[in-house]
């Protein structure tokens, strides 16, 4: 992934753990490994986990501390009232932000090929 890609990323991530966290309760190396699944291979687990810690501080999740067969117990991250709103309020924000870099891709097409 290039680096204006990292950047937009970073812009995003924050709306797609939410996103990811609204389908089920997961905990950082769940949601760091389904990233990657779906073509984030570069992102780097701290990058999840610093995320966490801000959305779990802002309130926009539940964490429930799940015993581990590997060592200390796991926090499961899921979506609350708060984080659903948030997440809501993303998807209004890449809705509106999407469909006026689609127009305007649009008009510089258009005015590339001379219409």
């Amino acid at each position: 992934m290039g680096r204006q890609a990292t950047e937009m990323l970073k812009g995003t991530l924050e709306g797609i753990v939410l996103a990811i966290l609204a389908g089920r309760s997961a905990y950082g190396y769940e949601i760091t490994s389904w990233l990657r699944e779906q073509g984030f291979a570069d992102i780097a687990e701290g990058t999840v986990y610093a995320l966490l810690v801000r959305i779990e501080q802002r309130s926009l999740v539940d964490v429930e501390k799940v015993p581990s067969e590997k060592g200390p117990p796991r926090k499961v991250y899921s979506l609350n009232a708060d984080g659903q709103e948030s997440l809501k309020e993303f998807w209004r924000t890449w809705s509106f932000l999407a469909e006026r870099i689609d127009r305007l891709h649009d008009q510089i097409n258009h005015q590339e090929k001379g219409e």
